[in-house]
């Protein structure tokens, strides 16, 4: 069944409501046929705050569909009052706590934000070094402690090499660095002088040449660097030097973020 009006969509955390957008979202792309209007309510830290949002969603209640909630609140009063509202629930804490409470023979610690926040300081501190580290080793910019690189990312230039580095560093902890592949390296058919030392860290990056070109002629429309002709080249030469050196490549044309963060992890045996 699908529908064109917007239902409205409530992520309720005490905390960022980073989990209750991930989480949330992607149980409704199993909904492709409905409009969601999403509203997220962060840092829902006392039952009063609680009382005021189930205001809110009880005032939306009335005025069309029940409103869909999906919560990751951990207080367990918090929970309480939200569970009042006149939308649907989804808890996607309190389901399970009492299941790994008897599971685990203690008691959940009821403390919000652990997940986001500062609760792992050690992992957060080593996620803001790799960022630092990512945010440094972009694009080649510097080849100081090239070593500490756990990936070097290869490609073109407008392949998706640098969100890809961001998203390693920052959700989890990978030292990466991203070097571009330039005429000279598709003539001698060769890694950059500098990777050479390091090519069992390197990882390929490639898309198709049409995707590569309409992304090229945003920052530069009708140059050379931008046509389709060039864009093929690159990426042609791109693979056969992949294969030359035995690096492991992904084609990016259609591949989020996260799917490729996760496929380079696991085909490079990378640890977090």
């Amino acid at each position: 069944m699908t529908t064109d009006a917007l239902r409205p969509v409530y992520f309720l955390s005490d905390s960022t409501g980073i989990t209750a957008e991930t989480l949330g979202n992607t149980l409704l792309t199993q909904f492709p046929g409905n409009n969601f209007d999403r509203i997220t309510i962060p840092f829902i830290t006392t039952v009063a705050q609680a009382r005021s949002v189930v205001g809110i969603i009880d005032a939306a209640a009335e005025t069309g569909p029940a409103p869909l909630v999906f919560s990751t609140a951990v207080s367990s009063e918090i929970r309480q009052t939200l569970s009042a509202c006149q939308g649907i629930i989804v808890d996607l804490i309190g389901t399970y706590v009492d299941q790994l409470e008897q599971a685990l023979g203690s008691h959940a610690s009821g403390e919000p934000g652990r997940a986001h926040g500062l609760g792992n300081a050690e992992r957060y501190q080593s996620r803001m070094a790799a960022v630092e580290y990512a945010m440094e080793h972009d694009d080649g910019q510097s080849l100081r402690a090239l070593e500490k690189a756990q990936v070097i990312l290869v490609a073109p230039s407008r392949c998706g090499k640098t969100p890809t580095t961001m998203y390693l560093a920052l959700q989890h902890g990978i030292f990466a660095a991203n070097f571009p592949l330039v005429e000279e390296d598709f003539e001698r058919e060769g890694l950059p002088k500098s990777l050479k030392p390091f090519v069992s860290k390197c990882f390929g990056l490639t898309t198709n040449p049409l995707r590569l070109s309409q992304v090229r002629t945003e920052r530069r429309r009708g140059s050379p660097y931008a046509s389709l002709r060039q864009c093929g080249f690159e990426l042609r030469s791109a693979e056969r030097l992949y294969e030359l050196h035995g690096i492991p490549y992904l084609n990016s044309a259609s591949v989020s973020v996260e799917e490729m963060a996760a496929t380079i992890l696991q085909r490079m045996n990378l640890k977090h």
